[in-house]
């Protein structure tokens, strides 16, 4: 006959190995982009894109839960414009020199069914850190047959409020303080 402990412990670890099934996957850089999206004088929209970014993702599925650990290199913004870039990387807007990386970091997954619907964090951008949750609009998982090995990714979006993170300028002109965040992600099982 067992003791009421050590019943106790058998069920925590029968429990704990229910979810035990955490898989550790990485960043895609091919298959991932971050992209921005602000107004433009009401006119038109501003869009670039920061080109490197590495990070990973660690995910299990059955217990519906996972971390997110995502660096962006803001020193590769690219609108295909090089003076508006340039501007970009100044001091007066994400300050580059100063802050090379932003970073997303997350433990908070949610589900609809099978599938995560959002991904809520922190992130940290010029300096500054400030919870954020990524909407998604798709998610999935498959067997690449490229790779032999399993992919998970999806395309989600937040907005985020810039002068949060210290980037007002142009406000006082009438440029918006919302700016979209598009990522596009998949990341490679390990």
């Amino acid at each position: 006959m067992k003791t009421p402990l050590i019943a106790a412990a058998a069920l925590m670890m029968a429990a704990t190995g229910a979810h035990a099934d955490v898989a550790t996957y990485s960043i895609d850089p091919t298959h991932t982009f971050v992209t921005f999206e602000m107004a433009h004088f009401g006119t038109s929209t501003n869009r670039g894109r920061f080109d490197k970014k590495e990070g990973t993702v660690q995910f299990d599925r059955a217990g519906k839960t996972g971390k997110v650990d995502i660096t962006i290199d803001t020193t590769s913004i690219n609108t295909g414009v090089e003076p508006f870039n340039k501007h970009l990387k100044s001091a007066e807007i994400l300050n580059t020199e100063a802050f090379p990386t932003a970073k997303f970091v997350s433990d908070k997954f949610a589900f609809s069914g099978d599938k995560v619907s959002e991904i809520s964090g922190q992130l940290t951008l010029n300096g500054k850190t400030n919870p954020v949750t990524l909407k998604a609009n798709n998610f999935n998982c498959y067997q690449s047959p490229m790779l032999k090995r399993e992919v998970c990714g999806g395309d989600f979006e937040t907005t985020i409020t810039r002068s949060q993170f210290g980037v007002s300028y142009g406000l006082n002109y009438g440029f918006p303080d919302a700016t979209k965040l598009i990522i596009q992600v998949e990341a490679v099982k390990q």
